[in-house]
């Protein structure tokens, strides 16, 4: 595809200059509004976003943003691009499995720093620079793998999938005392779950799972599952 036929939305997702228009230079330009965007959702989440917001702390109107930013979803990727990051010098993992590892703690501590990124609706695969970097990273770390590219794709998807909801829950458990809220689910349930019509559960509930094991449950939700997301690729793997 020629530079000209690139849609406005994705030259400016990658800052490509667009035809030079004629007269002063702008006062504004895409970093700058998505800056301002970016500090707004970080002080006042994504709902806080709007553009007239952007404009008013820029000092424009709603109207001037327009020429650098297409659309609040057009603002939105930008924002979620911005906020990503470059991806951080995760050196050379001694095998893919902590390579893996490495790249899943470092997307995490993204979703850390802005919460409100698991808000950011899911229009479609990352095409943005930063998030190509971060792709970039996760494959780096499937090479010697020898698992074909569709696969390693896949393994993208379903890894970008858990951390997301990690994070989710993460915000969620801080407006609650987590483990409390399990301990009191299943010492609850081991009264009113009956094994004569819930044989499996019965089991489940009284076996004390959901007893307080410390640390954060964000935590261990998101090892669990990333651990054993590594053993089902291990398993391609081997079969392969």
């Amino acid at each position: 595809m020629a530079e000209t036929e690139l849609p406005a939305a994705l030259r400016r997702l990658w800052r490509r200059p667009a035809a030079p228009r004629a007269g002063r230079p702008a006062e504004l330009d895409v970093d700058s509004v998505v800056v301002a965007a970016v500090e707004l959702a970080d002080r006042d989440g994504l709902a806080g976003v709007t553009l007239q917001k952007v404009a008013q702390s820029l000092g424009f109107t709603k109207m001037a943003l327009y020429r650098h930013v297409g659309s609040k979803e057009e603002l939105f990727e930008l924002m979620a691009d911005h906020a990503a990051g470059p991806v951080p010098d995760l050196g050379e993992p001694p095998e893919w499995r902590e390579g893996v590892r490495q790249w899943a703690t470092a997307v995490r501590a993204r979703y850390a720093e802005h919460p409100w990124l698991v808000d950011v609706p899911m229009a479609g695969p990352p095409r943005g620079p930063n998030a190509i970097g971060w792709m970039d990273a996760l494959l780096r770390a499937l090479r010697g793998t020898r698992l074909d590219l569709g696969t390693q794709a896949g393994v993208l998807n379903v890894l970008s999938g858990h951390i997301r909801n990690a994070a989710v829950l993460s915000r969620q458990y801080a407006a609650v005392d987590q483990a409390a809220l399990e301990r009191d689910y299943g010492r609850a349930l081991a009264e009113l779950v009956e094994p004569h019509r819930f044989p499996d559960a019965a089991v489940l509930f009284t076996a004390e799972v959901f007893e307080p094991a410390g640390g954060d449950p964000a935590d261990h939700d998101l090892t669990f599952g990333l651990e054993l997301i590594l053993d089902g690729v291990a398993a391609v793997i081997a079969r392969q």
